[in-house]
């Protein structure tokens, strides 16, 4: 019997015709929005989704009324093999604008710089981008110059979908359960907040949020948020002498004080954890500093707030009658405390990417993915490749030939965990 990492090979323009239909869609999340999801036009892609799935061939699709998208593919083995999941977002990110997308293909990219049409200044260079050089020769999608693509995280429901589309037509390949789930509001940091994991019914689960090709993300941040709320003493501007003590001028010198050098996200790399001031908002007599706290290692976090709470502490201390609060929420924690107690979930992607023809790079992500929150509801889940590149940005693009082998890793998935449940 012919093996089924041999047996599978996805068209590039397959998975790209249907990442050019997604990307146009305009699914721009609001982090602002306390609606569920945060805007409701991320629910026209879940629509088109639902109804695309409905029409391969998929079990149990629904679209439920907060705008995820679930489906079903059955086994076609008659041994038991645990239920693994798929999960991309829908939304895009409010960084950039993506309304009114116009996808380009450029055809056997050359390596020379790409001037998006809509704005001149945006050129995309091989110098800026050196992963590029993988793309030479093959094709590549950008955006027009105006708006971002959407490949953050489009390619991973274009992958996702191909992916079932194959399965669906070439039944030789032997799987498992397989169940499907798209996202709204990943990008908000409210990905998983309504999913019905019950609804879901897997055991293991894999987003598809990452770069190059070949990556596979097993580690993330542990993240918090704290918020440094500073009361002032409030007078009547005319009459204030040596009574008005300005809560705004306070929240500056709070943010005057941070280190310059180290701490921040402007400063760090790799396994280093930061501080970050996200947002600033108040009057005379009251303000707040909102702020992100990362690190790889949870309990580092307890450190980070120790120390900026003792920092804004003697800041504060300095502005007679200033006082000040001090809140610290958990966001999400690092996936690799789940995932080194279910080894096998990270193995298996590791042998689904060799048998898609690449070479595997495992690493950590400096953020979270919808996996990260999965992974501590119950439903261990790593991150894998779709190929997207400068996302968030309207220099975003993504080749061609990544969005396929990430549709194939996903196939040879499911082979695997088929195969490893035999005997």
């Amino acid at each position: 019997m012919q093996k089924a990492e041999k047996m599978i090979h996805i068209q590039p323009d397959d998975v790209a015709a249907r990442f050019m239909r997604y990307v146009q869609v305009d699914t721009q999340s609001d982090p602002n929005a306390t609606s569920f999801p945060s805007t409701e036009k991320q629910k026209d892609l879940s629509r088109i989704l639902e109804k695309e799935l409905k029409e391969m061939g998929m079990e149990d699709v629904e679209m439920d009324e907060n705008g995820y998208v679930y489906a079903k593919l059955s086994s076609n083995v008659p041994h038991p093999v645990p239920v693994i999941a798929f999960c991309a977002h829908v939304d895009t990110a409010p960084d950039c604008s993506g309304t009114n997308v116009l996808p380009i293909l450029h055809r056997n990219y050359d390596g020379v710089d790409i001037p998006l049409p809509k704005d001149p200044v945006q050129v995309l260079r091989l110098k800026d981008s050196p992963y590029l050089k993988n793309h030479i020769g093959k094709d590549i999608i950008t955006a027009s110059g105006d708006t971002l693509l959407g490949a953050d995280d489009k390619s991973g429901v274009a992958a996702i979908m191909q992916a079932m589309q194959f399965l669906i037509t070439h039944p030789d390949v032997k799987h498992g359960d397989v169940r499907v789930v798209f996202t709204p509001d990943e990008e908000v940091g409210r990905g998983t907040e309504k999913i019905n994991l019950k609804k879901m019914g897997a055991q293991f689960g894999y987003t598809l949020d990452g770069g190059e090709a070949g990556c596979l993300e097993d580690e993330t941040f542990s993240a918090d948020g704290a918020t440094i709320t500073i009361h002032g003493v409030i007078a009547h501007p005319g009459y204030a002498k040596d009574k008005l003590v300005n809560a705004i001028k306070i929240a500056g010198a709070v943010l005057d004080a941070l280190p310059k050098n180290e701490w921040s996200p402007e400063t760090t790399e790799k396994k280093q954890g930061f501080v970050h001031p996200v947002a600033v908002n108040g009057i005379a007599e009251k303000a707040t500093i909102s702020f992100i706290v990362r690190d790889f290692q949870t309990p580092a976090l307890q450190s980070h707030h120790q120390r900026l709470e003792k920092m804004a502490r003697e800041v504060v201390s300095t502005f007679q009658g200033a006082t000040m609060e001090y809140e610290a929420r958990e966001q999400y924690r690092n996936m690799k405390d789940i995932l080194v107690q279910n080894p096998q979930v990270v193995e298996y992607a590791a042998e689904a990417i060799r048998r898609a023809g690449l070479t595997v790079t495992t690493e950590s992500i400096r953020g979270g993915t919808d996996g990260s929150r999965l992974s501590y509801m119950g439903l261990p889940c790593p991150n894998i490749f779709t190929g997207m590149q400068n996302i968030h940005s309207k220099l975003e693009w993504i080749g061609t030939a990544d969005m396929a082998k990430a549709a194939e890793t996903v196939v040879h998935l499911c082979a695997v965990w088929q195969e490893r449940s035999i005997g």
